[in-house]
């Protein structure tokens, strides 16, 4: 999953290798911290929010087979 998250935001972002990944477990779902550079910001998170929404989305789908729950924050250096 993080790899899928991080091909993903990668692709979107003019600064790849700003790009980070931290993953924190927890008892009930799995937070997913998006670091970007601050420049980025806007681009991962998009015209109200839709690429963020979309990128949930994505996450949550691929939990579904673990039945697990995900969250997506999107966070700039």
């Amino acid at each position: 999953m993080k790899a899928l998250i991080e091909y993903i935001v990668k692709a979107l972002v003019d600064e790849p290798e700003q790009v980070s990944i931290t993953e924190v477990p927890g008892d009930e779902a799995t937070t997913f911290e998006v670091h970007v550079a601050p420049t980025d910001l806007g681009k991962v998170i998009g015209k109200q929010g839709r690429i963020a929404n979309a990128l949930r989305t994505v996450a949550k789908a691929v939990a579904m087979k673990d039945k697990r729950k995900v969250y997506l924050e999107i966070v700039a250096e």
